[in-house]
C-alpha cells in the first residue's frame, strides 16, 4: 500500500487546514495538495494526502472514506500512479 491517499468529492470551499485537520489525526502527515483550477484558483474537488507511514494511511482510508468534510460525503482511496499518454 502507497502513503499517498486520493481524496475525492470535495467541497469548492474546502482548505488545506480542513483536510490537515481531518487526516492528521490518523498520523503524520508529509503533504496536504488540494488540485486547483489554473484559471480561476478554485478547487477541482479532489485533493492527494501524503502519510508519514503505510499503517496510518490505511487507518484514514478506513476511517474516512464515506466521512463528511465541509458538507461533501468524500472518497478516499490510495492514490493510483499518473498514467503515461
Amino acid at each position: 500500500m502507497s502513503t499517498k491517499l486520493f481524496i475525492g468529492n470535495l467541497s469548492w470551499g474546502a482548505t488545506d487546514d480542513m483536510l490537515r485537520d481531518a487526516f492528521g489525526a490518523y498520523g503524520e502527515l508529509e503533504d496536504v495538495f488540494i488540485m486547483k483550477d489554473r484559471a480561476t484558483g478554485r478547487s477541482k474537488g479532489f485533493a492527494f494526502v501524503t502519510f508519514a507511514n503505510e499503517d496510518d494511511a490505511h487507518k484514514a482510508v478506513e476511517a474516512l472514506n464515506g466521512s463528511e468534510i465541509d458538507g461533501r460525503e468524500i472518497v478516499v482511496d490510495v492514490a493510483k500512479p499518473k498514467r503515461e499518454f
